[in-house]
């Protein structure tokens, strides 16, 4: 007995006994929280694949550096899109990749947690749950990213009180109107970060006849980004390919004209508020009026985007403190609830 305890005890401090990991399983970020460590993995959801061999050559950060860069063999890719799985294979693998690096060598699987849009089918649901177990998950749940952005925010949703919450991601846009825990009133658009870039991208084509990538267009948004007029107007430097010479061209862009261009995918974010507003029961219409509305997710850092929200509701908007991580702290906050869900399930 005692030396079977020794060799318990020898192999706990080799290996880890299995994590309760918490994904953020964002169409331009990932960002995994493990119970009783925090966040501790945020890397761009880009992978980079051999198409001769199907061999994965890059995940994250080092891939995000080959998009746009790599030779005619090699496809530097995001396998999520608009807020789901577009490419199974390539999900499964750079999930695999993210729970190795998490996890190192572990006896036991990890209990996932994943968030998912609101609006999103159960075929796609299916396809999440299925990349995570083959990728090494030993239990995979979900959760709506509102909800999970509401509980990042610091929000009390257990209360019978009306919350609106706004998450802004790469892929989608979730609106919801919480209370009591769940979801009332809901709608996701295909709308967000990546939209905001391809409106910066077609503006400058259209505007200047010069192509830029997509990294110039989000350091463009990042920078001078904004969707409210600014006080006073701000510059940047871009290079790009001049279309009518083939030849690389240095533009000035201004803020003003950042403006001009992302204020359409604006506007369609503000009608999708509108439109749950109008669906919200007036009871909980109210409680949002009093409490306003909670921005949270990367997009919502785009200039001016709180105030035009503001501006078109006549409702306070409020950002949340460390809004790219609100929905990963959410997801973490909940794993505290996995033991509760098993204990369900087996009933």
């Amino acid at each position: 007995m005692k030396l079977l305890q020794f060799l318990f005890k020898g192999a706990g401090a080799m290996f880890s006994f299995g994590h309760d990991i918490g994904i953020d399983l964002g169409t331009a970020t990932i960002l995994a929280f493990v119970k009783g460590k925090g966040i501790v993995l945020r890397e761009p959801s880009v992978v980079a694949v051999d198409n001769l061999t199907g061999e994965v050559l890059a995940v994250g950060e080092e891939a995000r550096r080959m998009l746009g860069r790599t030779p005619g063999n090699i496809v530097a890719t995001r396998p999520l899109k608009d807020g789901v799985i577009s490419d199974y294979t390539v999900t499964e693998k750079m999930l695999k990749y993210f729970i190795n690096k998490i996890c190192g060598r572990t006896i036991f699987s990890p209990r996932i947690m994943i968030c998912i849009p609101s609006q999103v089918t159960e075929v796609e649901k299916k396809a999440v749950i299925d990349a995570a177990e083959q990728a090494g998950a030993r239990k995979v749940y979900l959760i709506e990213e509102p909800i999970a952005a509401a509980i990042g925010a610091g929000i009390d949703i257990s209360k019978p009180c009306g919350n609106m919450i706004v998450d802004i991601g790469g892929g989608t846009t979730d609106v919801a109107v919480i209370s009591l825990g769940g979801s009332v009133v809901s709608t996701s658009l295909k709308v967000a970060g990546d939209k905001f870039d391809e409106a910066v991208v077609k503006y400058i084509k259209r505007k200047h006849n010069v192509i830029i990538g997509e990294r110039t267009a989000e350091d463009l948004k990042i920078n001078i980004g904004c969707v409210y007029p600014k006080i006073q107007d701000v510059e940047m430097d871009i290079r790009g390919r001049d279309l009518s010479t083939g030849l690389p061209k240095t533009l000035t862009i201004h803020s003003s004209e950042m403006l001009e261009a992302l204020i359409e995918p604006a506007l369609q974010v503000v009608d999708a508020v509108h439109t749950v507003l109008e669906k919200t029961p007036p009871e909980l219409t109210a409680d949002i009026s009093n409490k306003g509305i909670y921005m949270t997710g990367g997009g919502s850092l785009v200039d001016g985007l709180d105030k035009l929200l503001q501006e078109k509701t006549g409702i306070n908007v409020m950002i949340a403190n460390d809004t790219v991580s609100c929905v990963a702290l959410g997801t973490g906050k909940a794993l505290e609830n996995l033991d509760v869900l098993d204990k369900r399930k087996r009933k």
